[in-house]
This record gives structure tokens, C-alpha cells and sequence, in this order.
């Protein structure tokens, strides 16, 4: 395909993302499959441009006047990749399956095209309806914190210490230009390529043997933060597809026992194939059944109860930007009854002196400090741990830095920290009799 026809296609998916409110990967894969001539070089470039056009919906529709898939494309293609008119001309030349030419004033917008005067959630490239939510978090910071949720995001893998070092994964995954993470002493960083597309790591050996594993540094962080030690009772009560059961085996060194677990036991599906891989032994893996968590046995048993809370997700907004757009303020009610309700289901298997980590991919205050507080307060026999005593506890003590001004928690974004969003808080429960 030629790049104009590639633009054309983008816009196709854009309009069909639109008119059924899906998600983006869903609409490229069926174009894909609906358009069989393309190679996968093409289908790459063209989820690319979907994405960065998702990215940068508002700011884009701002800068040329409208909100349709073409006008949002041109925007990006000018905000994001610097296209300049002649280059973008080029592409919409209306040839060989490339979009119409464009108009008099389309080349006047795309030329002049400037954020001045922009409503802050505009410039940061989120829902309107958050602005309060964010601007309380935030304050100065709003758009600048906004606006990192709009960048592309690297691809982090954590090392699997149970097979591998990081210097000698490192020295394997060299030519994909891996670097240490800043902040996690067991993550490598693949920086995207020219193309702007994810390294490929699929056939990897490193990969497909299980040494290193697909985890944000900031959900490396999180994990290392419940300084889960080995021969402990764990159980990862929201455990999904295994990211953070696996870091906790690592960390655990295969001894003492985890049990996963999920009131969806289709998303545990994945956690299987994962577990092998990983040479993880101490997991036992606990699908709900007829509607029992089958969890009857681990009550006031376990050092430690890990939440991956359900959430909104707008701290992974680089890596699932569609899913600002599709998202509603009903939604975030839910989300908080969900997050009441693990918290307090959590606090069951909580033997005493034993802790819960929280963690939730969101960076709004009503998901995190709030639910903390409302947890507390009706729960004494627990207590919150300090940021930086959590920090020193897990052997992380720099990240007491990122510690939260609005309750006890840890706060990651890629803003201050080059992570995914993050929120991070320890509660321990007290020496009952």
C-alpha cells in the first residue's frame, strides 16, 4: 500500500470506531481481516496513525475546526508527526486510494494550526467531564500531566529472576537498544522503533522462554512495593492475566504460596501458558466456580491480599487511548462501588498483621486516597503505612519521593516518572488477639 492509501484506510477505521463505539483494536483487526491484501507492515502503520490520531482527538479536532476521522488524522499528522502542508499534501493527493486532495481551507488550518487559546482539556487531550476530577489532582500541573497520558508509550519488560539476570538480558536484548529502567532494578526499556511501532518481541527467546516478561515499570514498581517475602501466604485477589502474580513469584522465589484468583475466571485464562514460561511453582491458580470464589480456605490466613483494583484506567491512557473517549461518568461510580467492595472483601483474608496492597492504573483522587480514607474509616483494625516506610520496606527508597499529598500512597505518571499511572497504598492490619 501506498502512505496515502494507508492515511485512507485510517480514516475508514476511525469512522467505524465512531459509528459502533468499540474498541480501536477490535475495528483494526476487522478491517484487517477485510482487507486481506494488506501486509503487516501496512496493518502496523495504519493501527499507528489510529492510535495517534485517538491520542490526540481533541487537540487535533481543535486545530482544523472539526471532529471527523479526516480532520482528526490531519491533526495529527501536523501535532504529533510534523508534517509539514507540502508532506501532508502529498498524502492527500486523492490517487491511488488516497484521500481526496485537500481543501482551501483544511491547507489554511493544517498551516496555521496552533493550541493558543485552548481549553485545558483540550490541550491535555481528555473528556471534558474530568477536568474537575484531574484539576484537583494536578492543579498547575494539569496539562502538562494530561498531556504525557497522550504520548506513546515505550515497551517495558520485567526480568524473570527465577531464570534470568538483568545484566545478562541486557547484554541478549541488546540489539532492540534495551536500557535499565530508572526506577525498577528489574526492568529493561525497548524504546519504540523509527517507525514508531513496538519492538518485536513475540519471537524473542528471551521472551518465549519465560526471562523476561511484557510489565510497565510501574507495575513492576507496584508489585515490588508489597515486599512479598518467600514462604508468605499471598493471595492476588484480582489477578487477571498474571503481570503481578508473576513478579510476586519471582520476588518470592518460588517458595511459600500464592493463590490467584479473579471473579472473572475468563481473564485468568491467559495466566496458565504464563506460568509455565515463567518457571513459577508456588501458584496456585483459584477460578471462581458456580458463582464461589473458592476462597473459603484462605479467610484470616494470609500475610498478604494484592488488589489490582477495577478502575477507569486513565493512567494507561498511552498505551489504551480509545479508551478515554468511550469512557462516561457513570462509570467512575461504578468503578468506586467496585473498588468499596474488593476492599472490603480483601480485608477477609487478612490474618492479623498481615497487609493489603492496593493498586489501582488510575490517577483520579476518587479511586485512590478517597477509597483508602472511606476503607479506614470503617475499618480500625487496619492502618495505612507511611509512603517512604513502604518504599524503604520493599527496598525502593527513592520512590518515597513520588509520595501522594492527598493521603498515605504512592503516585507514579508519566510525567514525573516516565510510568504508566499508577497509585500504590499499604494497609496493615493490627495484632488482634
Amino acid at each position: 500500500m501506498i502512505a496515502g492509501a494507508r492515511i485512507a484506510a485510517a480514516i475508514e477505521v476511525l469512522e467505524d470506531i465512531d459509528e459502533r463505539r468499540r474498541p480501536a483494536a477490535d475495528a483494526l483487526k476487522d478491517w484487517g481481516l477485510a482487507h486481506r491484501f494488506a501486509g503487516s507492515k501496512d496493518r502496523s502503520a495504519i493501527g499507528s496513525l489510529v492510535f495517534d490520531a485517538l491520542r490526540r482527538r481533541a487537540s487535533s479536532a481543535f486545530v482544523m475546526g472539526e471532529a471527523g476521522p479526516r480532520a482528526v488524522i490531519l491533526g495529527a499528522l501536523r501535532l504529533v508527526r510534523g508534517l509539514s502542508l507540502e508532506e501532508a499534501s502529498a498524502l492527500f493527493s486523492g490517487e491511488a486510494h488516497a484521500p481526496a486532495p485537500m481543501s482551501e481551507k483544511e491547507r489554511e488550518l493544517f498551516a496555521s494550526a496552533s493550541l493558543e487559546g485552548a481549553p485545558a482539556h483540550v490541550a491535555g487531550d481528555f473528556p471534558a467531564w474530568l477536568e474537575p476530577s484531574f484539576a484537583a489532582v494536578f492543579e498547575d500541573r494539569l496539562i502538562a500531566e494530561t498531556s504525557a497520558l497522550a504520548e506513546r508509550a515505550p515497551v517495558d519488560v520485567r526480568v524473570n529472576t527465577l531464570k534470568c539476570s538483568r545484566d545478562k538480558a541486557l547484554l541478549s536484548l541488546a540489539h532492540l537498544n534495551a536500557a535499565v529502567t530508572p526506577l525498577s532494578p528489574l526492568g529493561l526499556r525497548l524504546p519504540l522503533t523509527p517507525e514508531g511501532r513496538n519492538p518485536a518481541l513475540a519471537a524473542e527467546p528471551d521472551y518465549v522462554k519465560g526471562r523476561v516478561e511484557v510489565q510497565d515499570e510501574g507495575s513492576q514498581l507496584a508489585a515490588m512495593l508489597a515486599a512479598a517475602k518467600p514462604g508468605e501466604q499471598v493471595l492476588d485477589l484480582c489477578a487477571g492475566a498474571g503481570g503481578k502474580t508473576l513478579a510476586l513469584a519471582a520476588l518470592m522465589q518460588n517458595k511459600g504460596q500464592i493463590y490467584a484468583s479473579d471473579s472473572d475466571g475468563r481473564r485468568l485464562m491467559p495466566i496458565y501458558a504464563r506460568l509455565e514460561r515463567a518457571g513459577a511453582r508456588n501458584v496456585q491458580v483459584r477460578a471462581p466456580r458456580r458463582g464461589e470464589g473458592g476462597l473459603a480456605d484462605l479467610v484470616g490466613a494470609c500475610d498478604l491480599v494484592m488488589i489490582d483494583a477495577p478502575c477507569t484506567g486513565t493512567g494507561a491512557w498511552r498505551r489504551n487511548p480509545d479508551a478515554k473517549w468511550r469512557m462516561r461518568p457513570g462509570a467512575l461510580e461504578q468503578r468506586i462501588a467496585d473498588q468499596d467492595q474488593t476492599l472490603a472483601a480483601a480485608a477477609r483474608f487478612v490474618k492479623p498483621r498481615g497487609r493489603i496492597l492496593y493498586v489501582t492504573c488510575s490517577l483520579l483522587r476518587e479511586e485512590n486516597e478517597d477509597r483508602i480514607a472511606a476503607f479506614l474509616a470503617i475499618h480500625p483494625d487496619f492502618h495505612a503505612v507511611g509512603a517512604q516506610e513502604m518504599a524503604e520496606n520493599a527496598g525502593l527508597p527513592q520512590l518515597g519521593a513520588f509520595a501522594s499529598s492527598m493521603g498515605p500512597g504512592v503516585r507514579l505518571s508519566p510525567a514525573t516518572t516516565g510510568t504508566d499511572g499508577f497509585f500504590i497504598a499499604l494497609l496493615t492490619r493490627s495484632n488482634l488477639s
